[in-house]
């Protein structure tokens, strides 16, 4: 029987028990496909990763990303949670310092800078690996609504529309029009994110007057094991193209922060920066912190 070290964080929060969580595996080349599913589907969080070791000396680690029912190519908040795990798993001693690392994922290589924290929780950034591109054609509003429970006349605001969008991973966005109707929303049955056109269905509006981020959120995708998430950093990517798209950004980084998981009861705080040149989406990066809830051995 072999024994395999894990620990597991809550993503994109500094405070324990909130964000969303996340289990990594270290030590896990040994493992099979079938193997890491089943680990994932035991841990039965939104998502777990398994560090493997790197195809190229120059990077941290290969990692594998496992929803319980599904791999999937790149998500974020495993990208935050396992660069931070690495880097405070070797760190040197008890100093906290700045660090850069490389993961391999299935997308391709996602560059994450670490802020080591002394204690509590530490900080990662990523650079998006892939600019979010269209996915497909637009959902009407009125399938929209349909699909969230909700009347067509919340679905929408400004110049925002239903649409489809990746940057790794696909997703349907839905604005919506209000705070309330964000919370009213709830996907009808399993299968109705596929009239969406994508297992996951992210739906946002704008924040409240005044308040520190500039989105709100909640995201559905229970095709995948995923009833809801409180945190999702590949959904923040591909909604990079979405804001290039439906607002009006300048020329340059615009931060513009979301707030997600509260309907859940763990709030989580994504970092999100769009680069716009030449009036188009040029770059995208992805932030937050990450504090250790456990640590122990897997029994495989």
């Amino acid at each position: 029987m072999t024994r395999l070290p894990y620990a597991t964080y809550d993503v994109f929060t500094d405070t324990p028990f909130a964000g969303n969580p996340l289990a990594v595996v270290f030590d896990a080349d040994g493992l099979s496909d079938a193997r890491m599913q089943t680990i994932a589907r035991e841990f039965n969080l939104s998502e777990t990763i398994f560090v493997r070791a790197a195809e190229y000396a120059q990077h941290a680690a290969s990692v594998r990303i496992f929803t319980p029912t599904k791999e999937l190519p790149f998500a974020g908040h495993p990208t935050i949670g396992c660069a931070i795990a690495l880097a405070e798993r070797n760190r040197n001693g008890d100093n906290a310092r700045d660090l850069l690392l490389v993961l391999e994922e299935r997308v391709g290589p996602v560059r994450c800078g670490v802020k080591l924290a002394a204690d509590g929780a530490s900080f990662a950034e990523f650079t998006a690996p892939k600019l979010s591109q269209q996915a497909g054609a637009d959902p009407s509003l009125e399938v929209a609504a349909k699909a969230l429970g909700l009347s067509a006349s919340d679905i929408g605001f400004d110049k925002h529309v239903p649409s489809l969008f990746s940057a790794g991973v696909p997703f349907a966005m839905v604005p919506v029009a209000s705070l309330d109707a964000l919370g009213r929303a709830q996907l009808v049955d399993a299968k109705s994110s596929l009239t969406l056109g994508a297992t996951e269905v992210f739906v946002y509006t704008r924040a409240e007057p005044n308040a520190a981020h500039s989105f709100r959120a909640r995201m559905f995708a229970p095709e995948i094991g995923i009833v809801e998430d409180p945190a999702t950093g590949g959904a923040a990517a591909a909604f990079a193209g979405v804001l290039a798209r439906f607002e009006p950004l300048g020329e340059g980084w615009t931060t513009l922060p979301i707030l997600q998981g509260v309907e859940m009861g763990r709030p989580s705080l994504i970092g999100l920066e769009v680069n716009i040149e030449k009036g188009v989406l040029a770059g995208a990066r992805i932030a937050g912190k990450a504090v250790k809830i456990s640590e122990g051995l897997l029994f495989v």
